[in-house]
């Protein structure tokens, strides 16, 4: 069952890379997305369809296996991502530095993570309203620091703006699973609501990380911030921070800054970074002063 799933994992991180190299591939650098247009581009379908297939073949091998054991495999796709975006070109040493970074710093998170069990089942109404609050301020903030932002900035900050959204789809997959018997059916149709809208969210701020950079660096800030942001709404909301202790919580901390170095390196140094920059929106041309005669 573990090798199976362990399969499974490995080929949902090929899928992963490869949708987000054609999604990007499908989205010329601009300043904003349209939606309908990329609806009618057979490649950006394509990447949609393979993400997609990614997220079952990850949901299949979590039904096999821990967490502890999949996910690990699953940040695969930023080696993979970076190897497919450069082709045939060597990457730089920072770069191969950067996803060694981010594979490590994201492995021990969930490896440190899977040691914590829940004091006590949470409230799921209670954890719907604070983690919702929560993520939609977090993510707000990012979004507008991208859209303040030109070049790497931009491309991190829209594609950790949709992590976090992502990470509240994970956390509340949790809770759910958790009060599925004893939840209200009005909780269970808001967090449904919940879930749908940070999809929908994350899905729209990715894209728009795919339009200001590397599809390498939007697939670690996903990766990176993802299980960063569903690991510390268990910790502070879900009361999974009790099996860690005080050496667990910093052991988090310091595998997240490893993470979140290692995609500082490939945003600064992946060479479609500097490529290909984001044009800024139009200006008005200044009209010419008449000077007196």
């Amino acid at each position: 069952m573990t090798a199976s799933a362990l399969l499974l994992a490995v080929a949902g991180a090929l899928c992963f890379a490869g949708a987000a190299v054609l999604q990007h591939g499908a989205i010329a650098p601009r300043r904003r997305v349209d939606l309908r247009e990329l609806l009618a581009r057979p490649r950006w379908l394509a990447g949609a369809g393979l993400a997609a297939a990614g997220a079952g073949l990850h949901a299949f091998g979590l039904v096999l296996a821990p967490v502890s054991v999949v996910q690990p495999v699953g940040v695969l796709a930023v080696p993979i991502a970076v190897a497919l975006s450069l082709r045939n070109r060597r990457p730089p040493l920072r770069v191969v530095a950067g996803a060694a970074l981010c594979v490590a710093g994201v492995a021990l998170v969930v490896r440190t993570a899977a040691a914590a069990t829940p004091d006590a089942p949470a409230d799921l109404g209670r954890f719907l309203l604070l983690s919702g609050t929560t993520t939609a301020a977090a993510g707000l903030a990012l979004a507008v620091v991208a859209a303040r932002t030109g070049g790497r900035g931009r491309c991190v900050a829209f594609a950790a703006a949709g992590a976090v959204a992502f990470g509240l789809v994970s956390a509340l997959l949790r809770a759910v699973s958790v009060q599925l018997g004893t939840a209200e059916v009005g909780t269970l149709l808001g967090a449904a609501a919940a879930l749908a809208v940070a999809l929908a969210a994350g899905g729209w701020l990715v894209q728009q990380g795919f339009a200001a950079g590397p599809p390498a660096v939007v697939v670690a800030a996903l990766t990176v911030v993802d299980p960063l942001v569903a690991t510390g709404l268990g910790a502070a909301l879900l009361g999974e921070a009790g099996g860690l202790g005080a050496a667990g919580v910093a052991l988090l901390l310091g595998a997240g800054a490893v993470a979140a170095a290692g995609v500082a390196l490939l945003a600064r140094h992946h060479p479609d970074a500097a490529r290909r920059p984001v044009p800024h929106a139009p200006t008005r041309p200044s009209t010419p002063r008449e000077v007196p005669t």
